[in-house]
């Protein structure tokens, strides 16, 4: 039986040097930062839901996207993969606000928070900040053990 998955998307904000991150206030991540974003609802595209959740969670609205990255998660016991959509956006409109889900803030590049995100950010984030195009798959045991990873840079997401 295929595992069964969930589409989920996440938005990096940037602007100079600097990225824009959350700290997640409740549920799954709590205490993290992260990106923006959460499901694709139906009836939506991948970069619609990526659009919707930014200005839910932040109030920021993104004029465009650049898919920058592919990531499966896996976690022992539980039949769903995640597969989240990464996003950067560079032209954007309103001034990043907090929401009962997310508290925004600026980080130099240089500054990223690593020991205060998801244990796998180290390893592909960077290709984020680089704009680098890359796929990547992470299988957790919990919500801390990483378990085994593969990431690759690649030129595109045709396939």
């Amino acid at each position: 039986m295929a595992a069964r998955r969930r589409v989920l998307t996440l938005v990096f904000v940037r602007e100079g040097g600097k990225v824009l991150l959350g700290m997640k206030k409740t549920g799954i991540g709590e205490g993290r930062w992260n990106g923006f974003g959460g499901s694709v609802e139906r009836g939506e595209s991948i970069e619609q839901g990526a659009k919707r959740e930014l200005v839910e969670e932040c109030g920021v609205f993104a004029q465009s996207l650049r898919k920058v990255g592919c990531i499966d998660f896996e976690f022992e016991g539980d039949p769903i993969i995640l597969e989240v959509h990464v996003f950067t956006s560079y032209k954007f409109t309103g001034l990043p606000f907090e929401s009962e889900e997310m508290r925004p803030k600026w980080f130099p590049v240089d500054a990223i928070p690593y020991n205060d995100m998801w244990p796998d950010d180290k390893f592909w984030f960077p290709y984020v900040l680089a704009e680098k195009k890359f796929k990547a798959y992470f299988l957790f045991e919990g919500l801390n053990t990483i378990l085994t990873h593969e990431i690759e840079e690649v030129q595109s997401f045709d396939n």
